[in-house]
Parts: structure tokens; C-alpha cells; sequence
């Protein structure tokens, strides 16, 4: 049946080369190939994650507890709201990049300059917020926390008195004490970390660094291909392929995103 099958299609067909097998295009399979190896690398580092996280679960900090704050009002507890509200800016920005890619199948230069500006905007955005993110995880608490011989962190307070990770307030000469058999630590970097296992902080840093280089990457390769759409080249060569693939790479870094906020944050 196969060779009966081959003697229906021309040789020159089968064997001739110059097609994709898939129908896809060299720069779209190539995106492809990246993307596969990237999800690789994310995957090992949020694998190790998970590891560590179940390895010192005793002492592992609860992100609700350190990422509360919320410009302007940093002093008012939001768990995870800022954050939560950096994944919306990313999504959105998703969807953006969906329109501009059929607006380019439309050939319409219109729709996708609009749209393809807004998932740069998004994108800038994003990376602000992760900016700020950063910067108030760095400079800690306004009081500062004690880190007891168990690994675990005492919160101090305006009064002078400590808040347990447990969320017992201790206060006079048992205060006192722990203050005294204890290291004081303020703020986050890769050598120390306030909110609790220094291994939190790097994995924070290294991940969400990580991901934010890509976001970066993202922002201004869309930007250029933005610049060349204004010019017109895209239409001029008859297709706008280029956006469609740096839309691949746009989705791939707000699925990724998604696992971040999922089980760094959340979890």
C-alpha cells in the first residue's frame, strides 16, 4: 500500500526539498526551536525552586507577607495586589499582541501600529513595576527583622516589640532576649535576606531577573519592528510575518510569567 502510495506523488515532489514539511516558514520554526529551549531553562530553575521550597518548608517565607505593598500607599498591607496587577498589564498586553498580529493578516498597518504600541506600552509598564518591585524588596521592611538560630525572621515593629512568623506579637524582656541571641537584618540581596532563607531572595532575584531580561529583550524588539511598520517595510514585502513572530516570543514570556506569579508567588 505505501509503494502504491509513492507511485502516486511525483518523485520531484517527495524528495526535491525546498518545502516545509510543516508549512511553516524558516524564521517561525527557528522562533520555535528557541522558545522549546527557553521553556527548558525557566523549567530547571523552577524546578530547583520547588525543591528547596520543599527541603526548607520550616523556614521558607510566605510571599503574601512580603510583597504587600502598593505605591503610594506603602504603608497599607495588600497582599500580592501589586503583583497580581503587573500579571493583568502582562496579559493585556498578550491580547494586544493577538490583534496585531491578525491586523497584520489583514495587511492593515493601521490596526497593527495602534496595537503593537499598546503591547510596548504594556511591556514598559511591566518592567517599571518590576523596577519598583525590586527596589522595595532591596531596601526591606521600614523597622527591619531579626533572624533567629532556627532560620527563622522576627518582625520588629514601630513599638520596639517583635512579630513572630507565626503572627504572635512578643514584647518586653522576651523581646529583649531574642533581639539579643539574634542577627538584625534589613532589606534583601543575594548575600542577606530580612523576610527569611537567603535562598528565597536569590531564587527571587534570579528568576524574576531572568524573566524580566526576556521582557526587556521583548520590549525592544517590538519597538524596532513598531519603527517598521511605521516605515512601511512589512508592507512593502507583502506580509507582516516579523510581528507574527515576535508575537510567538511575546506569548512565550507572559506563559512563563504565569508559572512565576504562580509558584513563587503564590504557592
Amino acid at each position: 500500500m505505501a509503494s502504491e502510495a509513492s507511485k502516486a506523488i511525483d518523485a520531484k515532489v517527495l524528495w526535491g526539498g525546498g518545502r516545509s514539511p510543516f508549512s511553516v516558514s524558516y524564521g517561525k520554526m527557528m522562533m520555535w526551536f528557541f522558545l522549546i529551549s527557553d521553556a527548558l531553562t525557566f523549567g530547571g530553575f523552577l524546578g530547583a525552586l520547588g525543591f528547596m521550597r520543599i527541603k526548607f518548608a520550616d523556614v521558607w517565607p510566605v510571599s503574601e507577607q512580603v510583597f504587600f505593598h502598593f505605591p503610594f500607599v506603602h504603608h497599607t498591607h495588600l497582599p500580592l495586589l501589586y503583583v497580581a496587577f503587573m500579571t493583568f498589564i502582562l496579559i493585556v498586553s498578550s491580547v494586544t499582541m493577538v490583534l496585531a498580529v491578525e491586523a497584520g493578516h489583514r495587511m492593515n498597518k493601521k490596526d497593527v501600529t495602534k496595537w503593537l504600541a499598546l503591547t510596548v506600552l504594556g511591556g514598559a509598564i511591566f518592567l517599571g513595576s518590576q523596577a519598583w518591585e525590586w527596589s522595595t524588596f532591596i531596601s526591606g521592611s521600614e523597622y527591619g527583622s531579626y533572624r533567629l538560630a532556627d532560620g527563622t525572621t522576627a518582625t520588629l515593629l514601630e513599638d520596639g516589640n517583635l512579630e513572630m512568623k507565626s503572627g504572635d506579637i512578643v514584647s518586653g524582656a522576651q523581646a529583649d532576649q531574642i533581639k539579643a541571641e539574634s542577627e538584625f537584618v534589613q532589606g534583601a540581596n543575594l548575600h542577606r535576606n530580612e523576610y527569611g532563607h537567603q535562598l528565597y531572595a536569590d531564587f527571587f532575584f534570579f528568576i524574576t531577573g531572568f524573566h524580566g531580561t526576556h521582557v526587556l529583550s521583548g520590549v525592544i524588539l517590538n519597538f524596532i519592528i513598531l519603527l517598521n511598520v511605521l516605515k512601511g517595510v512589512y508592507q512593502k514585502r507583502g506580509h507582516y510575518e516579523m510581528v507574527e513572530k515576535a508575537g510567538l516570543y511575546w506569548h512565550f514570556i507572559d506563559l512563563v510569567w504565569v508559572f512565576v506569579f504562580t509558584f513563587f508567588y503564590l504557592i
